[in-house]
């Protein structure tokens, strides 16, 4: 089985760096590592591809990035009329190999007959759905890995609408990417014959497109700087080792800071795929932010602005009472842009909804009900967020803003999360708001008026797919011995069960027929309910605990209510320890506690 294996992979590549990979292994007769390498096809899905940069049809390389975009571009050919003229957007970001995978997936679109818009040199991830949109493009891919480790790597997948691909397009992409894989051997590989293949007036020019960009980001400008106000000592800003500076300088630009009062970390300004400074490139990440800080208590600003590598996530830290930094959550960041964009819409006229994901702090929810707009959640991901947002906007809605609790946040003029247009907007919700150590004030003031929330977001570890499986078949069985649909438990801990949605088996105590409005999915464990305490009908607590699709954990996000933030955190805690004595039993199970 090995050795068939082994022959299969070396028939089709022909990288000398990973062909060399597999020979040695071979030479070491290291099966074990072959295997793990070789018999399985890395799987793709509506986050497209994203794993570690090494041979091996598991990995991503340059067999495997040609093979998924052979498939790709058959399907999209297939699926959308007239796709060949319509073209393909295609960028990368600053990793290791990210301009050879985009090369590769040019020319595999090339091959087929398309049209093709390569962007030249780097790009941030958000310019690419933007361009889709801008060009009535048939798709578009975006290699990058995000704010993954430096060796991973990743092909992101966007449809015609400028929204990540969502069922039943990832199925029939990864299907005929299957269906087609043994056609690599037969592929034309010479990368240095793309740009003749390539029609020059088709190749987008980066500069053009940055600049329709930056014309769309002008529309977000509600408010310019003001030089004596309470940005005037200057904010701090990190693109963290990636594509963000470049871009975002622009945004500043259009808010009309002066360029010597954003203090960029130079030691994480240019773009560098190893990400020397940090260990992990998420501004989320305990540490990342460090040399924020400390450039930020040098030079005397009280706010830092982030973005992770590719510019697609945003992060805040503010300076709360002149001497503790205090970098705020996804949660409390989105509940700051909601308000402020209520502030600049609700005298509008317009139909106003904002969205955000089932996983994400129901405090929108409550803004919504008191100030009259429509508020909607959606799945994780902003593949259901950009995608609901449209089908809202055909509806004669304007949805001006939502966000995921992961730091993801969208605007209009993209359908998906923008890390340089979350950086506009912020500076001059910073602005509007008393500037970075103001926040926290603002934050308590919005508490005040829509109800105290607190979060405890957190994982366990399950080291096999089957653990978190069973996990939650325990959890629909453990309240009466066997499991039958509609069943759900009435107590959870000290708490009532009030709402019950089980996204696997496709139940919502909710709606009148019990079907849940949101997509079902039996491959995916999802289950989400809302609970009550006994004397207090005033506090609220909602939870989602789902199984990852791309890494080995079972996440839980809890969201808590009440008069208080203390009361709210709790809460919070207490459900936490309720779910983890009932329902997840690491000693039990196997599932492995991150503290």
């Amino acid at each position: 089985m090995t050795t068939t294996l082994v022959k299969q992979w070396l028939d089709l590549d022909q990288n000398p760096v990973t062909r060399k990979q597999i020979e040695d292994l071979q030479t070491a007769n290291d099966t074990k590592q072959l295997e793990t390498l070789l018999s399985k096809r890395i799987s793709f899905g509506t986050a497209g591809l994203r794993a570690r940069m090494e041979a091996g049809f598991a990995r991503m390389n340059d067999v495997t990035v040609l093979q998924a975009s052979i498939g790709l571009a058959s399907y999209v050919d297939r699926e959308v009329p007239d796709a060949t003229s319509k073209g393909v957007v295609i960028g990368h970001d600053h990793r290791h190999n990210s301009e050879q995978f985009a090369k590769l997936t040019a020319l595999a679109f090339v091959n087929k007959g398309f049209k093709v818009y390569l962007f030249k040199g780097l790009v941030h991830t958000p310019i690419v759905p933007f361009a889709i949109d801008a060009l009535g493009a048939s798709c578009g891919v975006m290699v990058t890995a995000s704010h993954n480790p430096a060796a991973d790597n990743g092909y992101k997948v966007y449809w015609g609408n400028g929204c990540q691909i969502i069922p039943p397009h990832d199925t029939g992409i990864a299907a005929e990417i299957d269906a087609l894989a043994d056609k690599t051997t037969k592929f034309e590989w010479d990368l240095s014959k793309l740009d003749k293949l390539i029609e020059g007036e088709t190749i987008d020019n980066r500069t053009e497109m940055q600049q329709k960009y930056n014309d769309n980001l002008k529309n977000l400008v509600h408010h310019k700087f003001e030089p004596s106000g309470p940005l005037a000592s200057g904010v701090v800003y990190t693109a963290m080792h990636g594509v963000g500076y470049l871009p975002s300088i622009e945004a500043f630009k259009l808010f009309g800071i002066p360029l010597e009062d954003v203090f960029s970390v130079r030691k994480q300004q240019e773009p560098n795929p190893d990400f020397p400074t940090v260990a992990f490139p998420n501004p989320e990440e305990h540490g990342a932010l460090d040399l924020a800080m400390k450039l930020g208590d040098a030079q005397g600003a009280d706010l830092i602005v982030a973005n992770d590598p590719d510019a697609d996530r945003f992060a805040v830290a503010v300076k709360e009472n002149g001497d503790k930094w205090v970098q705020l959550t996804g949660n409390q960041i989105g509940i700051l842009f909601s308000a402020y964009q209520w502030d600049q819409y609700k005298n509008s006229g317009k139909k106003i909804a904002m969205l955000n994901s089932t996983v994400s702090s129901q405090m929108l929810k409550f803004m919504a009900e008191k100030e009259g707009f429509l508020y909607e959640d959606t799945l994780t991901g902003f593949k259901w967020i950009g995608n609901r947002a449209i089908d809202l906007e055909k509806e004669g809605y304007t949805v001006p803003f939502a966000y995921e609790e992961a730091i993801g946040y969208m605007f209009p003029g993209v359908h998906d999360k923008d890390g340089v247009s979350a950086s506009l907007v912020f500076l001059q919700l910073a602005q509007a708001y008393g500037g970075g150590a103001k926040l926290i004030e603002k934050l308590n003031s919005l508490y005040d008026k829509y109800g105290h929330f607190a979060e405890k977001n957190g994982y366990y570890i399950a080291k096999t797919p089957e653990l978190t499986t069973e996990a939650f078949k325990h959890v629909r069985s453990y309240f009466k011995g066997r499991f039958q649909k509609g069943d759900y438990p009435k107590t959870i801990g000290p708490f009532d069960v009030t709402s019950w949605r089980d996204l696997t088996t496709g139940y919502d105590s909710t709606t009148p027929d019990h079907k849940p409005t949101l997509p079902v999915s039996p491959s995916t464990e999802m289950i989400t309910a809302t609970l009550a305490t006994h004397d207090n009908p005033d506090e609220f607590i909602r939870f989602t605990a789902r199984g990852s699709g791309t890494e080995p954990k079972l996440k839980i996000y809890i969201d808590a209510k009440a008069a208080s933030t203390e009361r709210a955190q709790e809460l919070a805690q207490e459900t936490w320890d309720a779910l983890d004595e009932e329902w997840w039993r690491p000693e039990e199970s196997g599932l492995q506690r991150v503290h």
